[in-house]
């Protein structure tokens, strides 16, 4: 009988694990951020890694990377502190954590400004989201971004990882600047 005890607390952490919801109340994919992902949010394009790189980053699309900063902190006065640096597609506009289910207030403030700031308020203007193949936080990002009014959200599932597989070359990028408020 202890064993069978013993057991079910060992299998404890993965049932709670596995009953976790993975959608918020609002319809963001909120819980295991890396898994496949196959069609894009309702009302945003999905475009293929090889049409992306057609395009000219801040010229024919505005490129946004949602990718989290793994072991990076904030300052007081909104700027990055990073554990590793990350390697993006050229051009790109690098917004961390902006792709969470739930945001901080203070991230989505500042990403929503941001972007609002890059496009010069133009709500038609192509915007590129991505972050890494089988990452759910570009798809939140292009939802958020449908969700308030940009009108051509552009989801590159394949993000980062399927540029660099086109053989295309990847460049260090930094987070914007502003502070996060």
């Amino acid at each position: 009988m202890r064993a069978v005890w013993l057991m079910l607390a060992m299998a404890a952490p993965i049932l709670a694990q596995a009953q976790e919801p993975l959608f918020n109340a609002q319809g963001y994919r909120s819980a295991h951020y890396r898994a496949p992902t196959r069609r894009p949010p309702e009302g945003v394009t999905r475009i293929a890694p090889a049409a992306a790189a057609q395009l000219r980053p801040d010229i024919d699309a505005l490129f946004i990377d949602v990718t989290p900063a793994q072991g990076a902190s904030r300052e007081a006065d909104g700027r990055w502190r990073l554990a590793e640096a990350r390697q993006s597609i050229p051009g790109a506009h690098w917004f961390p954590e902006s792709g969470r289910g739930a945001l901080d207030p203070q991230i989505e403030g500042w990403f929503m400004a941001g972007v609002a700031r890059l496009t010069n308020g133009r709500r038609d203007r192509p915007i590129i989201l991505f972050c890494l193949a089988d990452c759910w936080m570009s798809w939140n990002a292009a939802r958020r971004l449908r969700a308030h009014g940009y009108e051509r959200a552009w989801w590159l599932a394949e993000g980062s990882d399927g540029w660099r597989d086109l053989g295309l070359t990847l460049e260090p990028v930094v987070p914007e600047d502003g502070a996060a408020n």
